[in-house]
């Protein structure tokens, strides 16, 4: 079976070029759409307080007894009484998770993934509705590598035909073949962060997942805090400082009777 070459400058080459206008086009629309990052201050500060408290435990020997006792009290009646916490009233026995829809953060990230997705279902269909109506039923093109009948069905979408070898792709077939294969020239034309489907907008969808609720995250925190504060009280100090000055006099002495042995 032989192709009219026409079809390469008339199906191949308008699909693809198509695809590729308007993912540029679904590129800017979605830097149009996008919200200005918003700082959560409250989050920030529960990072912030465990990480105060992991360097505590690990540089303590640094600063004198008082200092660490002091530190120490501090962040426990912190951590015991919730006060970095983002939410004091979830670590309570009972208290009902927090309800990401009456959080105005929480709505807006959820108002921002729609955008999103309706900003790549809304081109994505119209494209393949051109296709389904204008190319349907075209053998668009020969693959150089031969294949298993299971791509059959998805390479032959819209041709009706039984013995046709699995090599042979249809119009629609082609589409489908661009929409996961022109990643790389949409990295090249808009650079990184491209219009496609990219790791914020997963971590967007983690974020309202049953695993990523703000309420199973709040409970987590407080028990990281619970475990801070417990590993802080096991602590004993000892300050790297106390005696300098005798172990330095007895270093240097050893030091210098070592090089006094070795000239004698």
């Amino acid at each position: 079976m032989f192709l009219d070459p026409a079809i390469r400058d008339w199906v191949l080459f308008p699909i693809m070029i198509v695809m590729v206008l308007v993912g540029v086009v679904r590129h800017y629309i979605q830097q149009m759409l996008n919200s200005p990052p918003k700082t959560n201050v409250k989050a920030v500060r529960e990072m912030q307080a465990l990480q105060r408290a992991a360097r505590l435990r690990t540089c303590y020997g640094q600063i004198s007894p008082a200092s660490f006792e002091l530190r120490r009290t501090k962040l426990s009646e912190a951590f015991t009484e919730g006060k970095y916490l983002k939410n004091p009233a979830s670590r309570e026995q009972g208290a009902a998770p927090p309800n990401p829809m009456t959080d105005p953060q929480g709505m807006e990230q959820m108002m921002d993934m729609m955008k999103k997705n309706m900003a790549m279902f809304i081109p994505q269909t119209l494209i393949m509705s051109w296709i389904t109506f204008f190319f349907s039923g075209f053998v668009a093109l020969k693959l150089p590598f031969p294949l298993t009948l299971r791509f059959k069905a998805m390479l032959q979408r819209g041709i009706e035909t039984a013995d046709m070898d699995v090599s042979w792709v249809s119009s629609l077939s082609w589409y489908f073949l661009n929409l996961f294969g022109l990643r790389g020239i949409f990295t090249l034309i808009l650079g990184e962060e491209n219009g496609e489907r990219s790791v914020d907008d997963i971590k967007a969808m983690q974020t309202f997942s049953p695993a990523g609720q703000p309420g199973a995250a709040q409970q987590d925190l407080s028990k990281m805090f619970e475990g801070e504060k417990e590993l802080l009280q096991l602590i004993e100090h000892s300050w790297d400082m106390r005696d300098i000055e005798e172990r330095t006099l007895h270093k240097w002495v050893l030091q210098s009777q070592g090089g006094r042995l070795k000239t004698e």
